[in-house]
């Protein structure tokens, strides 16, 4: 099924392009209902403001890896990232009331559906990068250069091991990594997700 992007994707692709002009505006149309909700619920403008950027970097690297395709309006889609990142913030605060005065009934099923795959993906990724950073400084810096690289010929010369030790390494350093990412206890919670 092919997915038809909304004409707000030209939202998402001015992020991957770095389009400032694109990028005010959605600073100037959607902050401030962001901004509002966080300050109704026990936070500030600089809270605000923090969700606002962290939420526009997961979209951001969701939409460089996974090439995400909008397929509904921004705004609802935005605004529902931003306020769960912020309903996150005062759970690890230990801030227990809330007040959540939005109107449910806009949020559409494929808006609920594109938020949820954005903080799957960006979970999965900050589980990946906490277990790569568990790795050897070997380990890491051959999967790095595999990661970018691409040829095994060409890392092996960079590394200045021989073409079939830098593709068994390889293969024990992912053994290694699958490894640490599937003993963790956050993996089968995204498992279950």
């Amino acid at each position: 099924m092919d997915k038809k992007p909304h004409t707000d994707h030209k939202y998402i692709e001015a992020l991957l392009r770095n389009d400032s002009r694109l990028l005010s505006e959605v600073y100037r149309k959607y902050s401030g209902k962001i901004i509002a909700y966080v300050q109704k619920n026990s936070g500030n403008s600089d809270d605000a403001q923090d969700v606002i950027q962290e939420t526009l970097v997961a979209i951001y690297h969701q939409a460089k890896e996974k090439n995400f395709i909008l397929t509904c309006p921004f705004d609802a889609y935005f605004y529902l990232l931003c306020k769960r990142r912020w309903l996150n913030v005062l759970k690890k605060r230990g801030k227990r009331e809330v007040t959540i005065e939005d109107d449910l009934t806009s949020i559409s099923e494929q808006q609920e559906m594109l938020a949820s795959e954005t903080e799957l993906f960006e979970s999965r990724s900050l589980l990946f990068e906490s277990k790569f950073k568990e790795l050897g400084a070997k380990c890491q810096e051959l999967l790095k250069l595999a990661f970018t690289i691409k040829s095994m010929e060409k890392v092996a010369q960079s590394l200045g091991v021989t073409y079939g030790y830098a593709r068994k390494k390889k293969s024990q350093c992912i053994g290694k990594l699958t490894q640490l990412v599937r003993s963790s206890t956050t993996f089968n919670q995204l498992q279950s997700s």
